[in-house]
This record gives structure tokens, C-alpha cells and sequence, in this order.
């Protein structure tokens, strides 16, 4: 019996979805000949593994696909609507298709960091035995979200936003298919518009085409143009993933635009993340981080300014008070750099790790009482403001039989170079007195 043709009901990114290898457009690196996908689809053998990438890229596809080429059964759980229950379920299913010596099974979990560790050790027993054959789908790192017994079982395939030309093909394949009737031509202004507005996500595009067909109907218009598009669709709005790998690859470009001392790159980063929905006062802790951990004492100011400018966000809250946040940035990216405190900050945190518990020196430690001033506490301190020039010149101040570390080294910029001289000097200084 012929099949009937897919109802025109589904969802159009349903509807086009790859019935094969040659259909699937983009993840090339990993299916192209002699690569690693497409050589696990040839082997016959199939193998667990983990998808990662970000949503519209071809990760369920893929499973699909792999679950058709070696003729298995197909189980999806969905982990953000399932639980231990539904891989209960899975486990049964594949043990009375293993006893009927059927088909071997395909388990594919989509979202798998949704699942916590408990539920992510339920498959290793039945991965281990080989009763299924595990495929996990994530738009988070493994390596922070799936737990290692899992990750050291399954192989790890990569899969990459789609590039503006392979979004153009599945524009170019709508058209020629006529899978949305309503819409015949679209301006080539048009499909960039919808290209960038996708955004690498092809469900996003498909779905966009769908809202666009529908409304192309009811106004009883067959071409598509630019014009009409931006009518329909409004502000580009940007797909932004506030707690994933995306959040914390943005606000890394941020952070290194600021150290590498480009201030419009770091206005773009910046812009980008508050357009994409990052939380203002978030951005603020970033930046007071920034200007301790890459400017520090090179521009003391750069500290003062952020708070000031988490201040100004406090009191004039959005759009007003980012204004004073891109202040800070352009600031932050233009001041002379320093690390050499956060430098000495790590240094000191992981000698005092290392080192034993030295005591504190008899003539610098407090001596409140009568007792304590009878024991030698602070016998022989020097106050610093009564020798010359505010200086004890030759005083220790570590625990007895400790080498000075020098945690502390200033830069060569900044307000660092004058501290540096002041430091030289002070050293000489106790290099006479000794």
C-alpha cells in the first residue's frame, strides 16, 4: 500500500523534515564522505553518542535518521516532560523486542541535561549490557551537564549553527516544493531578512515561513517582499539563551574585548547581550569584576566608575541607566591594563594553601592587656609614622624565617609604573637599613 502523504496539518518544519541523508542540508563537517557521521551511518553498527548544538540544527533529524538506516526501534523520551518512569518504560520495551530476538532498539533523549544525575545513571546498566543503543540531544556543554560515566560511554558529535547558505537552501526548497501554497516568490532582500532573522536555527525559519504564509493569505498576497516582511514581522528579535553555552561565550567576548583594550568591540558584545535579554545588573557585576581583575591599580578610577555606574542603573533602572554601563565599557576597554593584582590576589590564596600555619611575630601582635604586654606582644613594633618619611625602613613584617614571595609586581602602565618606582625606592631603603 502506498503511503499517504504527510498531513498538511503538521507543522511545516515537520513536514520537511529529512527522510535521508541526502536531504539534510548543513552539518557537513560530521556527515560529508569520510567523516564521522557518515561513517557511523555506513558501518551498520550503530553507537551511542550525544549531539550538541544549539536548537534548529538537525540534532532529532539525525537520531532519526540513524534509527531508520539501521532499521531499530525508535523510543524518544523527552526530558523536559519525562522522568525515571518513561526509561522504566523504554528498558521494557527493549528487553521483550531483545527476547524476541526483534529489531535492536534506539533510545533518544532529547534535552538530556535536563535530567538529573540519578536519571542519567538509569541508562548506563542497559548501555553498558547493549540493550539499547543511547542518543542523547543537548544545546549544553556535556562536559558540565551529562555525567562522566554517561559521557565516557558515548561519543560526542558537535553540530554547528547553519550557515546563511544552507538556510537559503531550505528557503529555495519551500519554494520549489510548494510546501506553503499561499506563498510563490519571496525578494531575495526578503530571504536575507528571514536568514538573519533564523539566525542558524532552521525550525526557527520554518516556523517563521509558516506565520508568514498565513498571513499572506488572509491579505491575499502570493510574493513576498521586503518591505511587506518587516511590516509583518517587526523588530528582529534574537535568539538568546540567558543561563547556556551561548550567555557565557558572549559575555567572554565581552570581557576579552574590554582586556584587549578595543572599546567598540566591547560596545558590540555589550549591546549584544542587552539586546538579548541579559540582565542589566548582571552586566554591572561583570564589569566591577573587570576593573579589579584586568585594570586593577594600573587606574584605580576604573573601580570607582563601575560601582558608580551599577549605582546609576540602580537609580535610573532601563533604557536610562544602561547608558551609564556603556560608559563604563568604553572606559573599562581604553584604561591601561593591569593583572598584577589579580596576579598577587591568586598567588598569596594559593601559597597560604600550601604553606603551614606561621606564627604571627612577637612585635606584631596586639597587646590589649597587662598579660599580654608582660609576654613580649608588640615588643619592639615600630610605628611607621613616627620614623622618617613614614617609613621603617629595614622592618619585617611576615612570620619569622619566611623569604618575602614578591606576589605583588606591578606593570609597566598606568598608574602601576609610579607605584613601581615608589616600591623600588622603599626597597632600597631597607636595603641600607640591613
Amino acid at each position: 500500500m502506498a503511503k499517504s502523504p504527510p498531513s498538511t496539518h503538521q507543522p511545516l518544519a515537520e513536514r520537511l523534515r529529512p527522510k535521508n541523508l541526502g536531504e539534510v542540508i548543513g552539518q557537513q563537517h560530521l556527515l560529508g564522505e569520510g567523516l564521522p557521521l557518515r561513517i557511523a551511518f555506513e558501518s551498520g553498527e550503530p553507537h551511542s553518542c550525544i549531539l550538541w548544538g544549539p536548537p534548529g540544527v538537525g540534532k532529532t533529524t539525525i537520531a532519526r535518521l540513524m534509527a531508520g538506516s539501521f532499521d531499530a526501534h525508535f523510543i524518544t523520551i523527552s526530558a523536559v516532560l519525562g522522568g525515571v518512569k518513561d526509561i522504566r518504560e523504554a528498558v521494557e520495551q527493549a528487553t521483550i523486542w531483545q527476547a524476541q530476538g526483534g529489531r535492536r532498539t534506539i533510545v533518544f533523549v532529547d534535552e538530556v541535561h535536563r535530567f538529573n544525575k540519578s536519571q542519567q545513571d538509569a541508562f548506563l546498566p542497559h548501555v553498558e549490557s547493549g540493550l539499547f543503543t543511547f542518543i542523547g540531544a543537548t544545546t549544553e556543554n556535556p562536559s558540565f551537564e551529562v555525567n562522566s560515566a554517561l559521557l565516557s560511554r558515548a561519543v560526542v558529535y558537535v553540530l554547528q549553527p547553519l550557515a546563511e547558505t544552507d538556510l537559503k537552501k531550505i528557503v529555495a526548497r519551500v519554494l520549489l516544493e510548494r510546501a506553503l501554497p499561499a506563498i510563490e516568490k519571496i525578494a531575495d532582500e526578503a530571504v536575507d531578512r528571514l536568514v538573519a532573522y533564523a539566525d542558524g536555527d532552521a525550525r526557527r525559519l520554518l516556523n517563521t515561513l509558516e506565520s508568514l504564509s498565513v498571513a499572506a493569505k488572509s491579505e491575499k498576497i502570493t510574493a513576498v517582499t521586503d518591505a511587506w516582511l518587516l511590516k509583518v514581522l517587526g523588530e528582529r528579535l534574537r535568539r538568546y539563551d540567558k543561563g547556556g553555552e551561548q550567555f557565557y561565550d558572549t559575555i567572554s567576548a565581552l570581557h576579552k574585548s574590554v582586556r584587549g583594550s578595543d572599546p567598540d568591540a566591547a560596545l558590540y558584545w555589550f549591546m549584544r547581550m542587552l539586546d538579548g535579554g541579559a540582565e542589566p545588573r548582571y552586566m554591572a557585576r561583570r564589569l566591577i569584576r573587570m576593573a579589579s581583575e584586568d585594570i586593577g591599580l594600573a587606574d584605580p578610577r576604573a573601580l570607582r566608575l563601575a560601582l558608580d555606574a551599577a549605582e546609576v542603573y540602580e537609580r535610573l533602572g532601563s533604557p536610562e541607566g544602561e547608558l551609564a554601563l556603556a560608559q563604563c565599557v568604553v572606559y573599562l576597554a581604553v584604561a591601561p591594563k593591569s593583572n598584577a593584582l589579580y596576579k598577587a590576589f591568586n598567588e598569596a590564596k594559593a601559597f597560604i594553601k600550601q604553606d603551614g600555619t606561621r606564627p604571627v611575630p612577637m612585635h606584631l601582635r596586639n597587646a590589649p592587656t597587662k598579660l599580654m604586654k608582660q609576654l613580649d606582644y608588640g615588643k619592639n613594633y615600630r610605628y611607621a609614622h613616627d620614623e622618617e618619611d613614614g617609613f621603617a625602613a629595614g622592618e619585617n613584617y611576615f612570620p619569622e624565617g619566611m623569604v618575602a614571595p614578591g606576589f605583588y609586581r606591578p606593570v609597566n602602565r598606568g598608574l602601576e609604573i609610579r607605584i613601581a618606582d615608589k616600591l623600588n625606592e622603599l626597597k632600597a631603603k631597607n636595603h641600607q637599613k640591613n
